[in-house]
């Protein structure tokens, strides 16, 4: 079941792609039964990206940098990317 998919538009160069569903059961590679993909992109490039794609388990990309991603809840996700947002600098 799709939870949330939203397109928030920063300015013409940047902009954010939340996707978060709830599935029947985990994907391999996860503790949970959610799938995700929250990106943050500029000119672009995707600067910042939390996903779990299957066999991949939960994991985030700073600048092409690969970081594991404890997955708390939903809530906490979407925290933790907004900070990452913040936290980046150009």
């Amino acid at each position: 079941m799709l939870l949330l998919k939203e397109r928030v538009v920063l300015d013409e160069n940047r902009f954010a792609d939340l996707v978060v569903w709830r599935l029947p059961e985990g994907l391999l590679g996860s503790r949970h039964a959610y799938k995700y993909r929250l990106a943050f992109v500029v000119d672009e490039v995707c600067i910042v990206r939390f996903d779990n794609e299957a066999g991949t388990g939960d994991h985030m990309h700073i600048e092409g940098v690969e970081i594991p991603y404890d997955f708390r809840a939903t809530d906490d996700l979407l925290v933790d990317f907004r900070q990452a947002v913040l936290d980046w600098r150009p």
